[in-house]
Protein backbone atom coordinates (compact mmCIF):
# COMPACT_ATOMS: atom_id res chain seq x y z
CA UNK A 1 0.00 0.00 0.00
CA UNK A 2 1.58 3.38 -1.03
CA UNK A 3 1.21 6.12 1.64
CA UNK A 4 -2.05 7.51 2.47
CA UNK A 5 -0.68 10.57 2.77
CA UNK A 6 1.28 10.94 -1.17
CA UNK A 7 -2.67 9.69 -2.32
CA UNK A 8 -4.27 12.43 -0.56
CA UNK A 9 -2.24 15.25 -1.34
CA UNK A 10 -1.96 13.58 -5.30
CA UNK A 11 -5.55 13.40 -5.29
CA UNK A 12 -6.92 17.10 -4.29
CA UNK A 13 -3.77 18.60 -6.75
CA UNK A 14 -5.39 16.09 -9.41
CA UNK A 15 -9.30 17.26 -9.02
CA UNK A 16 -8.34 21.01 -8.90
CA UNK A 17 -6.70 20.42 -12.18
CA UNK A 18 -3.17 20.64 -11.09
CA UNK A 19 -0.49 18.76 -12.15
CA UNK A 20 2.27 16.02 -10.13
CA UNK A 21 5.48 14.52 -10.03
CA UNK A 22 5.17 10.58 -9.38
CA UNK A 23 6.76 7.34 -10.04
CA UNK A 24 5.57 5.21 -12.51
CA UNK A 25 6.15 1.40 -13.35
CA UNK A 26 8.89 2.73 -15.97
CA UNK A 27 10.35 6.10 -15.99
CA UNK A 28 9.40 8.92 -13.33
CA UNK A 29 6.32 10.96 -14.76
CA UNK A 30 4.33 14.45 -14.97
CA UNK A 31 0.58 13.86 -14.57
CA UNK A 32 -2.91 15.53 -14.61
CA UNK A 33 -6.42 14.56 -14.77
CA UNK A 34 -6.58 12.89 -18.54
CA UNK A 35 -10.08 14.35 -19.20
CA UNK A 36 -8.99 18.16 -18.09
CA UNK A 37 -8.04 19.65 -21.28
CA UNK A 38 -6.72 23.01 -19.39
CA UNK A 39 -4.32 20.23 -17.23
CA UNK A 40 -3.26 18.71 -20.21
CA UNK A 41 -2.40 22.12 -21.67
CA UNK A 42 0.16 22.61 -18.43
CA UNK A 43 2.01 19.68 -18.92
CA UNK A 44 2.40 20.61 -22.66
CA UNK A 45 3.77 23.85 -21.24
CA UNK A 46 5.90 22.51 -19.16
CA UNK A 47 7.66 19.87 -20.92
CA UNK A 48 7.72 22.54 -24.15
CA UNK A 49 6.57 19.48 -26.10
CA UNK A 50 4.56 19.90 -29.37
CA UNK A 51 1.01 19.77 -29.52
CA UNK A 52 0.62 17.50 -32.43
CA UNK A 53 2.51 14.99 -30.24
CA UNK A 54 0.05 13.14 -28.15
CA UNK A 55 -0.16 11.67 -24.34
CA UNK A 56 -0.42 8.41 -22.73
CA UNK A 57 -2.68 8.25 -20.50
CA UNK A 58 -2.69 5.27 -17.17
CA UNK A 59 -5.79 3.45 -16.64
CA UNK A 60 -6.77 1.21 -13.52
CA UNK A 61 -7.87 -1.93 -15.72
CA UNK A 62 -9.84 -2.60 -18.32
CA UNK A 63 -12.90 -2.01 -17.25
CA UNK A 64 -11.57 1.83 -17.06
CA UNK A 65 -9.70 1.61 -20.17
CA UNK A 66 -13.52 0.60 -22.05
CA UNK A 67 -14.74 4.09 -20.82
CA UNK A 68 -11.91 5.82 -23.35
CA UNK A 69 -12.01 3.99 -26.53
CA UNK A 70 -14.97 2.55 -28.72
CA UNK A 71 -13.72 -1.07 -29.08
CA UNK A 72 -11.66 -3.28 -26.95
CA UNK A 73 -10.21 -5.88 -29.37
CA UNK A 74 -9.97 -9.11 -27.28
CA UNK A 75 -6.80 -9.86 -28.90
CA UNK A 76 -6.13 -6.30 -26.60
CA UNK A 77 -7.92 -7.67 -23.39
CA UNK A 78 -5.60 -10.73 -23.66
CA UNK A 79 -2.37 -9.18 -23.96
CA UNK A 80 -2.84 -6.25 -21.79
CA UNK A 81 -3.57 -9.26 -18.60
CA UNK A 82 -0.82 -11.98 -20.32
CA UNK A 83 2.39 -9.20 -20.21
CA UNK A 84 4.31 -8.86 -16.84
CA UNK A 85 6.29 -5.96 -18.23
CA UNK A 86 4.69 -2.38 -18.75
CA UNK A 87 2.78 -2.47 -22.28
CA UNK A 88 0.99 0.40 -23.87
CA UNK A 89 -1.21 -0.27 -26.06
CA UNK A 90 -2.49 2.60 -29.06
CA UNK A 91 -6.25 2.10 -29.39
CA UNK A 92 -8.14 3.55 -32.67
CA UNK A 93 -11.67 5.19 -31.67
CA UNK A 94 -11.01 7.83 -28.48
CA UNK A 95 -13.51 8.90 -26.41
CA UNK A 96 -14.36 10.84 -23.48
CA UNK A 97 -11.40 12.32 -23.37
CA UNK A 98 -10.25 16.14 -24.49
CA UNK A 99 -8.87 16.36 -28.00
CA UNK A 100 -5.29 17.95 -26.53
CA UNK A 101 -4.58 14.18 -25.26
CA UNK A 102 -5.80 12.33 -28.29
CA UNK A 103 -3.63 11.80 -31.19
CA UNK A 104 -4.14 13.28 -34.48
CA UNK A 105 -5.72 9.87 -35.89
CA UNK A 106 -8.38 9.78 -33.11
CA UNK A 107 -6.05 7.04 -31.53
CA UNK A 108 -4.91 7.18 -27.68
CA UNK A 109 -2.35 5.53 -25.85
CA UNK A 110 -3.05 3.74 -23.01
CA UNK A 111 -1.41 1.39 -20.04
CA UNK A 112 -2.57 0.11 -17.27
CA UNK A 113 0.47 -0.18 -14.84
CA UNK A 114 1.64 -2.52 -12.28
CA UNK A 115 3.20 0.18 -9.99
CA UNK A 116 1.57 0.09 -6.18
CA UNK A 117 1.23 3.66 -5.98
CA UNK A 118 -0.06 4.11 -9.10
CA UNK A 119 -2.69 1.79 -8.94
CA UNK A 120 -3.68 3.49 -5.83
CA UNK A 121 -3.64 6.52 -6.93
CA UNK A 122 -5.91 5.62 -10.27
CA UNK A 123 -8.24 3.84 -8.05
CA UNK A 124 -8.79 6.48 -5.64
CA UNK A 125 -9.20 8.81 -8.32
CA UNK A 126 -11.43 6.93 -10.41
CA UNK A 127 -10.62 8.42 -13.54
CA UNK A 128 -7.63 8.07 -15.94
CA UNK A 129 -3.94 10.09 -15.32
CA UNK A 130 -1.66 11.85 -17.84
CA UNK A 131 2.02 9.49 -17.92
CA UNK A 132 4.18 11.07 -19.36
CA UNK A 133 8.14 11.26 -18.76
CA UNK A 134 9.29 14.02 -16.88
CA UNK A 135 11.64 15.90 -18.61
CA UNK A 136 12.09 18.76 -21.58
CA UNK A 137 10.97 17.13 -24.63
CA UNK A 138 14.13 15.33 -26.38
CA UNK A 139 16.16 15.12 -23.07
CA UNK A 140 16.50 11.97 -21.26
CA UNK A 141 13.97 9.70 -19.75
CA UNK A 142 14.42 10.43 -15.63
CA UNK A 143 15.17 7.28 -14.70
CA UNK A 144 15.51 8.32 -11.15
CA UNK A 145 14.26 11.71 -8.98
CA UNK A 146 17.93 12.66 -9.09
CA UNK A 147 18.12 12.80 -12.67
CA UNK A 148 14.45 15.22 -13.18
CA UNK A 149 15.64 19.16 -13.74
CA UNK A 150 14.81 21.70 -11.65
CA UNK A 151 12.44 23.85 -14.28
CA UNK A 152 9.86 20.43 -13.60
CA UNK A 153 9.97 19.48 -9.79
CA UNK A 154 9.67 23.74 -9.84
CA UNK A 155 6.79 24.02 -12.07
CA UNK A 156 4.53 21.44 -10.55
CA UNK A 157 1.83 21.28 -8.56
CA UNK A 158 2.49 18.48 -6.07
CA UNK A 159 6.16 16.31 -6.09
CA UNK A 160 5.13 12.84 -4.48
CA UNK A 161 8.25 11.76 -2.08
CA UNK A 162 10.77 10.72 -2.81
CA UNK A 163 11.07 7.51 -1.00
CA UNK A 164 9.82 6.35 -4.83
CA UNK A 165 12.83 7.56 -6.10
CA UNK A 166 14.01 4.09 -7.58
CA UNK A 167 12.25 2.53 -9.97
CA UNK A 168 12.80 -1.12 -10.82
CA UNK A 169 12.12 -0.89 -14.47
CA UNK A 170 14.30 1.50 -15.74
CA UNK A 171 13.37 1.03 -19.24
CA UNK A 172 10.06 2.62 -21.11
CA UNK A 173 7.14 0.55 -21.68
CA UNK A 174 7.04 -1.86 -25.03
CA UNK A 175 3.77 -0.01 -27.29
CA UNK A 176 2.21 -1.92 -29.72
CA UNK A 177 -0.29 -0.12 -31.70
CA UNK A 178 -3.94 -1.73 -32.91
CA UNK A 179 -5.58 -0.74 -36.20
CA UNK A 180 -9.24 -0.29 -36.85
CA UNK A 181 -9.27 -3.96 -38.40
CA UNK A 182 -7.39 -5.42 -34.83
CA UNK A 183 -4.47 -5.55 -36.46
CA UNK A 184 -1.23 -4.81 -34.17
CA UNK A 185 2.13 -3.18 -35.06
CA UNK A 186 5.21 -3.61 -32.44
CA UNK A 187 5.75 0.30 -32.13
CA UNK A 188 8.69 0.07 -29.76
CA UNK A 189 9.98 -3.23 -28.18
Amino acid sequence: MSDTSDIKEALAVLRKGGTILYPTDTVWGIGCDATNAKAVDKVFRMKERVKDKSMIILARDIDMLKQYVTEVPEVAIELVGSVSNPLTVIYPGARNLPKNVIASDGSIAIRIPQHDFCQDLLDTFGKPIVSTSANISGTSNPYSFSNIVDTIKQSVDYVVSEKYQYLSNLKPSTIIKIDEQGEMFILRG
